[in-house]
């Protein structure tokens, strides 16, 4: 997508943001104007991000409890509210992939605290700045980054593939419950991609079978832009294959 769309008034929240879908989210915001914050948990790769784009970076971990409202207040303070927030962490649970006769109960903990309660406690967190851009007319998109592996039962993908269709779901209620409040919710599966989640997962994969994170954020990047008011890029009905509003 080009990348020469002023998104300068946009301010975007991204979990996760210092590798794969992540990083790739935020770079691309970043070049197009948004005024983004980003998460994650390696204080180094944080701070070199943040010289890189110029973002907002915190160090945090999406996973504990205690750290959601240092967030939320991180964010908003430094982005002046907040219009979109992108729940991109995620955790496989075991590594190697494990069957679920085989999963320890802590790691499947472990994948529900990252990728299902994070998640709902950073939106709710979160929830009235969200609502406020929504009233003042510039929109407010929640995006949670879901997996084929949230509809598909596949073995070894136990703590992850139940983890992402609680979160698939809950992502429909969310976006059926704030109708009124008029914050859209989207469920996006980005494809396998060439990123180190996928390479732990699947460590003998073919990168040239993946698609590369960048494209994944682009398609992420246009079906936000389809959802908030006055930013339409392309047609609802081209949103990529997985959105679910």
């Amino acid at each position: 997508m080009p990348t020469d769309i002023d998104l300068s008034q946009l301010r975007v929240a991204v979990t996760g943001g210092t590798s794969g879908l992540g990083l790739a989210l935020v770079r691309l915001l970043t070049a197009m104007g948004a005024r983004v914050a980003f998460v994650a948990r390696t204080g180094p790769a944080v701070a070199r991000l943040a010289r890189e784009t110029g973002a907002q970076g915190i160090i945090a971990d999406v996973g504990r409890k205690e750290d959601i409202h240092p967030i939320a207040l991180q964010v908003t303070a430094g982005l002046g509210g907040v219009d979109v927030l992108v729940n991109n962490a995620s955790s496989l649970g075991p590594v190697p992939l494990a069957l679920l006769a085989d999963t320890e109960c802590e790691q499947l903990e472990e994948a529900l605290a990252i990728n299902l309660v994070g998640p709902f406690r950073l939106t709710r967190a979160l929830f009235g700045a969200l609502a406020a851009s929504a009233r003042d007319g510039r929109g407010a998109v929640v995006v949670n980054i879901s997996s084929d592996a949230a509809v598909s039962a596949y073995p070894g993908w136990g703590a992850y593939g139940a983890s992402k269709a609680a979160l698939r779901h809950l992502t429909a209620i969310w976006a059926e419950e704030t109708q009124e409040e008029r914050v859209r919710f989207l469920s996006i599966d980005p494809g396998d991609m060439d990123t180190p989640l996928h390479a732990l997962a699947v460590p003998d994969a073919d990168p040239a079978t993946l698609k590369q994170p960048e494209l994944s954020a682009a398609e992420i990047v246009q079906a936000i832009l389809a959802v908030l008011p006055g930013r339409a890029e392309r047609p609802a009905a081209e949103l990529p294959v997985g959105t679910a509003a």
